[in-house]
């Protein structure tokens, strides 16, 4: 099977998460968890075949709940990410991935944007100008204003980027980088920054169990996908370049 304009996707982002993309729907054709498709170009995946390809990749056993001994650790190594009342006003700028997009001139196009938006003196009108030209986010329409939000208001990589790094927490104006989302390539701009107090672990317990279960079932997904790509037949593609925890974060999109 094909992959559609294959040569525009050169990019490894994109080009990875369409060949495990692929691989995926594939093996769940051979489950007969998916109808076959006729020809030899891959169809587009919409969101109830998407969540067939990922139920393939779940343990088949429940994967065992952290313990407090590492809980505690991880509370200890990334307290700075378990803060009461931290915020941020941000407005953003979305350039949307969808299996029919050619994902290779959308990133391009992103990132003149981010360069052009980075550049000393540039009037801050010209971000509500990109945003209302360029955006796929309703936003546009008020700039691409998300008003304050938390890190449990926005994706998880946004909130990874812009709250749990410790580089960044009191970075202000423009990100310097795009932020990859399973949406697709944020410019992300702070306008303002509420600090926030810590929270105690007692507190904190139940929220670090969830993110360390999220995490399990991340990584457990990933090495669900490897077995399934060692297994796979790929002509023209060194899989061992694939870029399968970004692909991942595409596919596992809500």
């Amino acid at each position: 099977m094909l992959l559609p304009d294959a040569d525009l996707y050169a990019d490894p982002v994109s080009l990875s998460t369409r060949v495990v993309g692929e691989i995926l729907r594939q093996r769940a054709v051979a489950a007969g968890l998916l109808p076959d498709a006729a020809g030899t170009i891959a169809p587009p995946v919409d969101d109830a075949a998407r969540r067939v390809m990922l139920a393939m990749l779940d343990p088949s056993e429940p994967l065992p709940p952290a313990t407090e001994e590492e809980c505690q650790t991880y509370y200890a190594a990334n307290s700075h990410a378990y803060l009461q009342g931290q915020a941020l006003h941000v407005r953003h700028i979305l350039f949307a991935v969808a299996p029919e997009v050619n994902v290779h001139a959308l990133l391009v196009q992103a990132e003149r944007a981010l360069v052009e938006l980075s550049r000393p003196g540039v009037a801050p009108q010209r971000f509500v100008e990109l945003a209302a030209e360029l955006s796929a986010c309703p936003t546009r329409a008020i700039g691409g204003d998300m008003g304050w939000v938390g890190p449990h208001d926005c994706e998880p990589e946004l909130a990874n980027e812009l709250f749990d790094q410790r580089h960044s927490r009191w970075g202000m104006g423009v990100h310097p980088r795009l932020i990859h989302t399973g949406h697709g390539f944020h410019i992300i701009e702070v306008l303002g920054r509420r600090k926030g107090r810590p929270i105690p672990y007692p507190q904190a317990r139940a929220s670090i169990a969830g993110d360390l279960a999220v995490q399990r079932q991340a990584l457990a997904r990933e090495n669900s996908l490897r077995s399934l790509i060692a297994q796979a037949r790929v002509q023209g593609i060194d899989v061992n370049t694939l870029l399968l925890e970004e692909s991942l974060r595409f596919w596992c999109h809500d």
